[in-house]
């Protein structure tokens, strides 16, 4: 992750307060987070020998609630990568008008080294390190990059072995047996469909579309599910391993079998007319939507030029460089950005947590519905403010989410009211 990439977060708040009359307290206090701490887990690896790894917990902002955000294992995880993904939760729940601040959390490990044995050992240590900073009133986890709902099901577990009670919603992500929620799983993709469908006719897309997804992990996958099952063609995916093209639309069914089957979407180039093509020929493949559905800075300077897509809908954290989103606008690309596209995740959540503690559960339809007319109210204000203010959707984001956190900081009093 590039030095920079706080600085380029904080980039996005100020130009939203260029926009808004803020009160220089509430920057102040969106600048840094509230608290991050960081620990080396050491566990017993399955050859008897012991090895530690080094684990963060940042609590950037619970003005709004308590913080909320997932918990990623990769080997290149860092403290500005986690400090920067709390910064955005901060934002993302403000834009949902969820009651949390932002979170997140990280394990400096390749887990795929890992036996499952391993696997929960860390889990659980993560926990032991961080039952002091975490709780369902101050701040609640969830499932990211690398982790899933067996892993937060093992951390929830340990989390009420050590207060000697079950407290479902100090985590969410978790098995439906043990209190986590239907819908949960494509909720990050879902909420984006719907976002793209409701705006769809504002944004001047047809009836029929071509969508390239970069990526095609949990939301790559769904994503492109969805939209296929509209009757919307997926012409080009990519995972770790490569990409593929297909003009007349891919078969995403077959794709995501081989992906359960451990092959990359690779497997099927040469077969029914499908091509392998490289990164950036996927970047600038001729589509109108361009989901970026992977990792950070995917779109950068040297490769938004030769975007051809009409729309680019963020299901990634952080997709999109600052010098890229420049380019992409002076070229007329809309892009729906990270922080609203990619929200369905965090929602869901929070229905679970709502679940949780109020011991009654929704059905599957009752979710989707809430997830659909939240996405839609947001969308659609974010639209409006994008269009009254004549800035970018990126922008208008920062904007509506800014508005609600400069409500709830200047709610505690500010300069002017300790002067007056």
């Amino acid at each position: 992750m590039p030095d920079d990439l706080f600085a380029d977060a904080l980039s996005r708040l100020d130009q939203a307060a260029s926009h808004l009359d803020v009160d220089p307290d509430v920057i102040e206090k969106l600048k840094y987070p509230r608290e991050t701490t960081k620990v080396r887990l050491m566990i017993r690896m399955d050859d008897g020998s012991r090895k530690s790894f080094l684990a963060w917990r940042c609590r950037y902002d619970d003005t709004r609630g308590p913080t909320k955000g997932g918990i990623r294992f990769h080997p290149d995880a860092s403290a500005q990568e986690v400090e920067t993904l709390a910064f955005w939760m901060t934002f993302k729940c403000a834009v949902m008008n969820l009651p949390y601040g932002g979170g997140k959390g990280a394990v400096q490990v390749d887990p795929r080294a890992l036996t499952k044995a391993e696997l929960e050992r860390l889990s659980r240590a993560y926990i032991q390190a961080f039952a002091g900073i975490i709780g369902p009133d101050r701040d609640i986890p969830a499932p990211d990059v690398y982790t899933n709902s067996m892993i937060m099901g093992w951390m929830a577990d340990e989390y009420a072995q050590i207060v000697g009670e079950q407290v479902p919603a100090v985590i969410t992500g978790k098995p439906i047996a043990l209190g986590g929620s239907v819908g949960r799983g494509d909720a990050t993709a879902r909420g984006g469909y719907y976002l793209l469908t409701h705006l769809a006719s504002s944004l001047g897309l047809g009836e029929s579309l071509r969508i390239a997804v970069q990526g095609f992990g949990n939301a790559g996958q769904n994503i492109a599910r969805l939209l296929a099952e509209d009757g919307h063609r997926i012409v080009a995916v990519s995972d770790s391993g490569g990409c593929i093209h297909r003009a007349d639309g891919l078969d995403i069914g077959r794709l995501i079998s081989a992906k359960s089957a451990g092959a990359s979407v690779t497997a099927r180039a040469g077969q029914d007319g499908i091509e392998s093509i490289t990164p950036d020929e996927l970047v600038a493949i001729d589509c109108d939507v361009l989901v970026p559905a992977a990792l950070e800075n995917m779109i950068h300077e040297r490769n938004a030029a030769s975007v051809r897509a009409r729309v680019i809908l963020e299901l990634a954290n952080g997709p999109v460089t600052p010098e890229a989103d420049a380019l992409l606008e002076e070229k007329g690309v809309v892009v729906l950005p990270d922080i609203l596209a990619n929200a369905g995740g965090v929602t869901v959540s929070y229905f679970e947590w709502v679940q949780n503690r109020q011991g009654w559960y929704w059905t599957l339809p009752e979710i989707h519905a809430r997830l659909k007319a939240m996405m839609e109210a947001e969308g659609e204000a974010i639209w409006n403010v994008s269009r009254q203010k004549n800035i970018s959707m990126r922008t208008a984001a920062y904007v509506h989410a800014l508005e609600r956190l400069a409500e709830a900081i200047e709610a505690h009093g500010t300069q002017s009211f300790f002067t007056s």
